[in-house]
């Protein structure tokens, strides 16, 4: 059977995956699945930096705006919500482009990785919460590096939901999810993909990180958060925890000042970019597009990106 195209456009967060995602998109006649971990959620648009109506031109974009901030959202309902786009954009005889910085889900629907979701997880997970609510996100990390020191070497003690979900595998399977997602990763892609990793000069990158964080506060990050709060969001949500919500509640709950805050979020920003950049480089198959080879013009990456379509999936004319 043909192997169905694919066509991947990530990198750090800030690097200027949107704009280029969508001029690709356009120029293959596609369509483009989020591969974004908080786009997802309704309300919340800044801290997200969620794509615009305006900045789509037209190209029509999944995974955006289909949940509330209390809905769960994780990579096994990313899988099953993006084959579902898959199926639709396929139907209509456009190539679909993955684009998003969240690289788990990327290389969960990549390589449809099984992850064997066990019934009893929900009752396993609330308890492994209400522990990470009550002793704190390091404690669950800790006991996480007792019986699988290798993922609590990538999974960052600030990611609780992964760091709950890699406990709660080993608790149900006996089985060190670190294992079973290293004999995943063997696995063929059932599509015929160009994974594109866009990237750039570190201090370059960065400059970007801050100066989005300056944006972000003057297109209304704070009052986006009161409204989350006044909405009932709170701490314990997992849409919560994201960057630019996490820091600015702290503030409107009084822990911290916003010179503080805002001083955290772009420190924070930088290291989650640092971390990205790690976990692409441990992936297969992948093509680097260093913004720094082209002197910084995003067109010529572009039509870089472009011919190499041509010559590997044969999707443009």
């Amino acid at each position: 059977m043909e192997k169905r195209p694919l066509v991947i456009l990530t990198g750090p967060t800030a690097v200027g995956k949107t704009a280029l995602s969508i001029k690709l998109a356009k120029s293959i006649g596609g369509a483009i699945i989020s591969a974004d971990s908080m786009q997802v959620y309704r309300h919340m648009d800044i801290g997200s930096a969620k794509v615009t109506k305006k900045e789509m031109d037209g190209v029509p974009h999944y995974l955006i705006d289909v949940l509330e901030p209390w809905e769960e959202f994780n990579v096994v309902v990313f899988q099953q919500m993006a084959k579902q786009a898959l199926e639709e954009i396929y139907a209509r005889g456009a190539v679909p482009v993955i684009a998003g910085g969240t690289g788990f889900y990327i290389q969960a629907l990549l390589y449809d990785i099984d992850f064997k979701e066990n019934p009893q997880g929900n009752q396993l997970r609330a308890k492994l919460e209400a522990l990470a609510g009550e002793k704190g996100c390091e404690h669950l990390h800790q006991q996480l590096a007792k019986v699988d020191p290798e993922s609590a070497q990538v999974i960052h003690s600030h990611n609780v939901k992964r760091v709950i979900r890699a406990l709660e595998y080993y608790q149900q399977t006996g089985e060190k999810i670190s294992v079973h997602n290293q004999e995943e990763r063997q696995k063929e892609s059932p599509f015929a993909f160009v994974y594109y990793v866009i990237t750039d000069e570190r201090s370059r990158l960065y400059a970007r990180i801050e100066k989005r964080v300056d944006v972000m506060l003057e297109q209304g990050l704070v009052d986006e958060v009161k409204r989350l709060k006044a909405m009932g969001c709170h701490r314990g949500m997992v849409s919560m925890q994201g960057l630019g919500y996490k820091e600015i509640l702290d503030y409107l709950d009084g822990e911290c000042s916003l010179e503080e805050a805002v001083y955290r979020l772009k420190r924070d920003t930088r290291h989650f970019a640092k971390r990205q950049l790690t976990w692409f480089k441990r992936e297969r198959d992948v093509q680097w597009v260093d913004l720094e080879a082209f002197s910084g013009d995003r067109e010529r990456a572009l039509a870089y990106m472009e011919e190499e379509l041509r010559k590997n999936l044969l999707v443009l004319e």
